[in-house]
Parts: structure tokens; C-alpha cells; sequence
């Protein structure tokens, strides 16, 4: 009776309009949850119960993708917290602090490395905000801007790196094509990444900032930053958390050695699981490669090398190592939940066919090309929504898609389906940029130790700003479908509307 209708769309609909109300996403997806259970079992209590823990989130934590990507953020975290105890982190921010003269050069510090730790967003948020606040604070950069800077340098880059996090999790999603060509492929399609880049560059050299970020900004110049974290921690939950001992023995090193071996050994884990060592070319074993199985090897590998590196240089105890294992899956808990529920509710939606509804819907338009060519515009509007809704970029993957292959009959040949599919994630990303309950956006206030709703309220209009460019470059894409000439239009768009409201200020 709800299964291929309308009804199936519910259980997603439910759940972002919890998510507007109670800006709650952990509830809100388990609502939407159960709700697409009683849909499937025709209202039965026991069928309902069955359908969520056995059908669902039992079965969902017994796959061995999902298990491989839960043990790869476990131990993502873990490195993390070494990283931070062995003082990596602190010893590059004092060492950057006497390197950095301007203030140009202290954005241009803080949006290159946010860029070189494309791993994780959390990773991103956490390692770039403590080590580039004592430089931009030198500066007198806002902490606003500073928020700004660590979550347009997180979710941004993460979703346009093949080895991080995020792409494990978009290839996850993706059933009956190979999920890692598809996602190398969406790459040069991610405007709203790609875009964000421009920006913070075209930004930081045009010297100018517009809407609530240039009070910001005036404010600092004039008066000395007083931290308001207290917001801040109180909506991590993490106030009561005791902060971990850090060496003082650390160096920069001890920063740069833990990174550069997760992505060495990441990738040779990738090409491993791609048959690389067994005669496959290096493009062959990387497009074939399982990325859940490689990453797990890669980021344990790292782990290791890690914990010797650190012992051998006496920077951290064994059981200092040790005690970052608990430390660094507490970290991650958020991520796994989040994960666990999108997962479910993305079984859910499964179960009652909305991929199967929503390609219905699409095939009446399927002959008409110039309808079509709308679809990568309309897909980033409607992820755009979504992730803001929801605070989760992982949900939108998991619901939108999905549907998305299935619209395309998983017609790997078809470059509409890989620039629809390209602005799913830019959408995901965006409405995870503008969205107050985002776990990211959150990371990144605290990372700045900026007040969390001032950093929302200073970020919108930049989001806002690089969302609308893209859309137009969706709608011109849908039809040239050629990145080597939309790319470029892109950043043009980009550049001249930063021309423009500078102008715009300089005239106020």
C-alpha cells in the first residue's frame, strides 16, 4: 500500500522537518526511522520493531562497507588525538606565529593548511583551528573570520579528496557502479567547493569583507578578541571532558609525519584492494579499489608507524599512545551516530521503493533533454535543503544518491548522471556550510573558540553568496555538460561578483 508512492518519501520528510523545529538531528532521524518502518509493516508493533533493529540497524552495522568505514573514523580520531598530545600541532602554530608577518599571509597559512588536511573535516576543524588561532589572534584577524576560514577549508576540501572520510562515505552510498571512478569523475562538477576556494582566496587578496563578517572584522581592529567558548563547548557536549596532556617535547614534525604517512598508506591500501600488486594498472587499481577494506589497512598502518615514530622520539609514552585509543573514538561517536541513523533511514526509504517513486517521477522528464539539463540545478537546491535540514551532508548522500543512479539507470557513460550526482555532494556540502546544527559548523566555532551563532550569522552570506554563483553554473553545466568550459565560467562568475560587492561596500 506505501510501498513505490509518495508515502515513501515520508520517513525522509519527517526527519528534516524535525530537524527545522528541533534543531535536533540525532532524534530526528530515528523518528523518521520508525516511521518508515510502521509505513512497511502496515502499522504491526512487532513488524515495526523488527523492521528497525533487524532490517535496519542491525543490518546496516553487519555490512562489511559500513563496518570498514565506522573502523577507519575510529581510528582517524585516535590519530588525531596523538597528533594533539604529542604537540604536532601546537609546535607548527608557534613556529607559523614567527614565520606569518601580515595579515593576507595569515589567511593564506590558515586556508593552505586546511587545505593539506583533507582527510577529515573533524580532523580539519579541531587540528587548523588550534594551531592558527595564536597567529591570526597576532594579526588581529576576528575569531569569526578564523571560523569562517576552518569550515570552508573542511567539508569543502574533504568532498573533492578521494582519500578522506567523506569519499569513503559518497562510494558507500553508491550501488552498481564503481563508487571511487564516480567520485574522482564528480570532482571538476563540485562548483560549490571549488567556488568556496576561489572565494576565500579572491577575499583575502581584494582585502574586503561584506555583511555581519565586516563588523566583525572592524570590531577586532579596535578592541582585543575576548573568547566567548563557553557557547561553544556547551553544544559539543564537551565541556565536562578533561583536556588531554600535550608534550612539550613536540615539533612540527611530529605534525607533519602522522599526516603524510595516513595518506601514503591510504592510498597504497586503495590500490592494494585493486589488485595494483597483481599486475592492474595504477588508474585500474584505484577505481577498482575497495575503498572501506583500503582505508581501514592504510589508516591502521599509519596508526602503527605513528605510535613507534612517537615512542622512538620520546615525545609520547606507550601508554600514552594507549590512552588516545578511548580518546579518539569518544571523538568520533557523534560521526558514528550520525552515520548508524542515515544508514538506517536510508534502509528504510529503500524498503519502500522511494528511489523507485522518485525515478517514476523522473523518467516522464527523461525524453525531454531540455527539462533534464535542469536536473543538476534542481539536485543542488534540493541537497542544498536537505543538508541544512538535517545538519548532515552523509544523510543527504544517503538519501539522494541513490536515487540519482537509479534516475540513470547506473549509466556510468551518461556525464549528466555524474554532474547530478556532483551537485548532490556540492548541496550536501552548502546546506551543510550554512546549517547551525551541522556537526562540522559546530567543529569549526569550536576550533576558532568562536561564539557558535555569531559564527553562523558572520558565515551565511559568504555560503549564500558562493551557493547562488554555483547554481548558475549548475544551470549552464546542464547544458554545455563540459567541466574544461564550465569550470572556468565558474570562477570568472565567482571573481566578478566578489568585484561587485566590493564596489558595493566601498560606496557604504
Amino acid at each position: 500500500m506505501f510501498v513505490d508512492t509518495f508515502w515513501s518519501l515520508l520517513p525522509a520528510i519527517i526527519a528534516i522537518a524535525l530537524a527545522l523545529i528541533t534543531k535536533e538531528v540525532y532524534s530526528s532521524l530515528f523518528i523518521g526511522v520508525v516511521v518508515g518502518a510502521v509505513l512497511y509493516s502496515g502499522f504491526s508493533f512487532t513488524g515495526t520493531i523488527e523492521h528497525v533493529f533487524v532490517d535496519g540497524m542491525i543490518a546496516q552495522l553487519s555490512d562489511s562497507w559500513n563496518v570498514g568505514i565506522l573502523i577507519f573514523l575510529v581510528v582517524l580520531g585516535t590519530m588525531v588525538m596523538l597528533m594533539n598530545r604529542a604537540g604536532g600541532s601546537a609546535a607548527f602554530g608557534k613556529w607559523a606565529v614567527t614565520h606569518v608577518k601580515t595579515k593576507a599571509g595569515a589567511q593564506v597559512a590558515t586556508i593552505v593548511l586546511g587545505m593539506l588536511i583533507f582527510i577529515d573535516d573533524y580532523f580539519n576543524c579541531l587540528t587548523v583551528g588550534s594551531v592558527m588561532r595564536p597567529v591570526t589572534d597576532k594579526q588581529k584577524i576576528s575569531r569569526e573570520k578564523l571560523a569562517y576560514l576552518i569550515d570552508a577549508t573542511a567539508a569543502p576540501i574533504c568532498i573533492i579528496a578521494p582519500i578522506s572520510s567523506w569519499a569513503a562515505a559518497v562510494t558507500g552510498f553508491v550501488d552498481g557502479v564503481n563508487g571511487l571512478s564516480l567520485f574522482v569523475r564528480a570532482i571538476p562538477y563540485n562548483f560549490y567547493a571549488l567556488l568556496t576556494i576561489a572565494m576565500m582566496f579572491g577575499l583575502t587578496f581584494m582585502k574586503f569583507d561584506y555583511g555581519p563578517m565586516k563588523q566583525a572584522e572592524e570590531h577586532i581592529k579596535v578592541k582585543d578578541y575576548l573568547p566567548s567558548f563557553g557557547d561553544g563547548e556547551g553544544l559539543l557536549g564537551a565541556s565536562d571532558q578533561p583536556a588531554p596532556p600535550v608534550s612539550v617535547k613536540g615539533k612540527v614534525i611530529h605534525l607533519i609525519f602522522p599526516i603524510a604517512s595516513l595518506i601514503i598508506c591510504c592510498v597504497i591500501g586503495m590500490i592494494y584492494t585493486g589488485g595494483f600488486f597483481d599486475g592492474a594498472s595504477f588508474i585500474d587499481a584505484f577505481s577498482g579499489s575497495d575503498a572501506s577494506v583500503g582505508l581501514v589497512y592504510g589508516s591502521v598502518a599509519a596508526l602503527i608507524l605513528t605510535v613507534i615514530f612517537f615512542i622512538a622520539t620520546r615525545v609520547l609514552s606507550f601508554k600514552d599512545c594507549m590512552n588516545s585509543i578511548p580518546e579518539g573514538f569518544k571523538s568520533m561517536v557523534p560521526a558514528i551516530l550520525v552515520l548508524t541513523l542515515a544508514w538506517t533511514l536510508k534502509s528504510m526509504t529503500d524498503s519502500l521503493g522511494a528511489a523507485n517513486y522518485v525515478a517514476g517521477i523522473f523518467e516522464n522528464f527523461a525524453d525531454n533533454s531540455a527539462v533534464m539539463s535542469f536536473i543538476p540545478a534542481v539536485v543542488f537546491l534540493i541537497g542544498t535543503f536537505l543538508a541544512f535540514a538535517t545538519g548532515t551532508s552523509w544523510g543527504t548522500f544517503g538519501i539522494l544518491i541513490p536515487i540519482i543512479v537509479n534516475v540513470f539507470g547506473s549509466n556510468m557513460g551518461n556525464e549528466l548522471m555524474i554532474i547530478s550526482i556532483s551537485a548532490c555532494m556540492a548541496g550536501a556540502v552548502c546546506g551543510d556550510h550554512c546549517s547551525p546544527i551541522s556537526d562540522t559548523t559546530i567543529m569549526a566555532s569550536a576550533g576558532a573558540q568562536c561564539d557558535h551563532i555569531k559564527h553562523v550569522s558572520t558565515q551565511l552570506p559568504y555560503a549564500i553568496t558562493a551557493a547562488a554563483v554555483s547554481f548558475v553554473a549548475y544551470i549552464i553545466t546542464g547544458f554545455v555538460r563540459n567541466w574544461f568550459v564550465c569550470l572556468p565560467i565558474g570562477i570568472i562568475l565567482m571573481l566578478g561578483t566578489l568585484l561587485v560587492l566590493k564596489k558595493t561596500v566601498a560606496k557604504e
